[in-house]
């Protein structure tokens, strides 16, 4: 099934949803990065089972802790094939596909956020969540500030859901009045 042709679960988005501003994605991205370390690192530890000399013990000789011990400083971290799997495809797949089938990250879903279609709040389709992805690499590039846009932004989107058409709703506190979703006059 596309994702063009899914009904959002909870149906029409109505005032009790605002826009996720900077500082809940921010909690919700440090969730999602906990989480695919943890996903990830017994994967390499796997594929790379030998470490390097300056990863092979936790602590120095002289009782001090290494820092590099606690990195992905293994032969895996060159820029070959299994590299480029493990830290870029694998991550692109796993993020997209929990955008494409629930709206958000498990990051996301913790804080009661999902991405949405910014024209008609409805489930972004699956192009507009593929751009979005990519949109993160332009985000990123000068100094995070596509990232930081969230915050300035009057409907808190960063650079990657502008290119995108999304926006990143969440449900409104008790007593604080929402965004209506449901029509489709949105300004831009």
């Amino acid at each position: 099934m596309a994702a063009s042709d899914r009904q959002p679960a909870t149906g029409n988005y109505g005032a009790d949803w605002v826009y996720a501003g900077f500082w809940i994605r921010v909690w919700a991205s440090v969730i999602d990065t906990i989480l695919l370390a943890i996903v990830l690192w017994p994967l390499v530890a796997w594929l790379a089972p030998e470490p390097t000399t300056s990863s092979a013990r936790i602590f120095t000789g002289q009782g001090t802790l290494d820092i590099h011990a606690l990195t992905f400083n293994t032969s895996l971290a060159s820029s070959g094939p299994m590299d480029i799997l493990v830290n870029w495809l694998l991550p692109a797949a796993v993020i997209i596909v929990f955008w494409i089938y629930r709206s958000a990250t498990p990051g996301k879903m913790l804080i009661g956020a999902r991405i949405v279609d910014a024209r008609t709040g409805q489930a972004a389709r699956t192009r507009q969540l593929i751009v979005r992805y990519a949109g993160y690499y332009v985000s990123a590039i000068i100094f995070m500030l596509g990232f930081i846009w969230v915050g300035l932004d009057r409907r808190k989107q960063g650079w990657h859901d502008k290119l995108a058409g999304t926006v990143v709703i969440r449900r409104a506190r008790t007593g604080r009045p929402g965004r209506d979703f449901s029509s489709t006059d949105q300004p831009e």
